[in-house]
């Protein structure tokens, strides 16, 4: 898999691939440099899930629009990943967080990738301790 530097992201990041949000073109930026090979995209198993749920309660997206979604996000042959059960349980508690949360982070934490978010409670609650940065401080890969 030596595509490129290693990159984790959130449903929060994914869902504005769809949505024409605060910080979409940085998550689009980060979209290319994936399909460019420039950064390889690593996620837990959860994540399609969660993404189509983000969608689904963003009032934009119907069932046709969900299974579009779902398509897509399959086409982009994101590396999928066990969830880190024991990683993500300590993570949760560590940074009182949900289990959701922690997923991303023991998977960033186990693979040794930062993690990308649109999360600012996240980002909160973690502060400098762990490598999570927010999506718009994405620079497009040259």
């Amino acid at each position: 898999m030596e595509r490129g530097k290693k990159i984790v992201v959130d449903a929060s990041v994914a869902a504005k691939w769809f949505l024409e949000e605060e910080h979409s073109d940085h998550a689009a930026a980060l979209r290319t440099d994936y399909v460019d090979g420039t950064v390889d995209i690593l996620v837990p198993d959860i994540f399609p899930y969660e993404v189509l749920n983000a969608l689904k309660y963003s009032g934009d997206f119907g069932r046709i629009e969900l299974e579009k979604a779902w398509e897509v996000l399959e086409n982009y042959q994101l590396l999928h990943l066990p969830l880190p059960g024991r990683e993500a349980v300590a993570a949760a508690f560590e940074y009182g967080v949900t289990i959701y949360d922690a997923a991303y982070l023991a998977v960033a934490k186990e693979e040794d990738a930062t993690l990308y978010t649109a999360d600012e409670k996240l980002l909160e609650k973690i502060g400098d301790a762990a490598p999570v940065k927010h999506i718009s401080g994405y620079k497009k890969r040259k």
